[in-house]
């Protein structure tokens, strides 16, 4: 994943942008949770590298997840508490995408 990506998609280090994907993504995320981010989920996620101003070594490439990354193990996390399978709009899904 290139950091360009998630900065332009909204995620920055001074906060998420308003009017942008990101901005979009946490209403959505909030309204589906009943009102909160939850911490783990697409946004934070997301936010938390566009804070770094790094997503070097998270394991999200344009060729997929590196096995043994942190993003492989937020994939087997979302798909051992959703029946084995990674959700449509889940994090990994979501943020794979970016």
């Amino acid at each position: 994943m290139a950091d360009k990506n998630v900065h332009n998609a909204g995620f920055t280090p001074s906060g998420i942008s308003k009017g942008s994907l990101a901005s979009s993504l946490m209403s959505r995320e909030a309204r589906e949770s009943g009102g909160g981010v939850h911490s783990g989920g697409p946004t934070s996620t997301l936010q938390e590298m566009g804070a770094r101003g790094t997503t070097h070594s998270s394991g999200y490439t344009k060729d997929g997840i590196s096995s043994g990354s942190l993003a492989s193990n937020k994939m087997s996390q979302e798909a051992r508490s959703h029946g084995g399978e990674t959700p449509r709009g889940g994090t990994t899904s979501t943020v794979q995408s970016i």
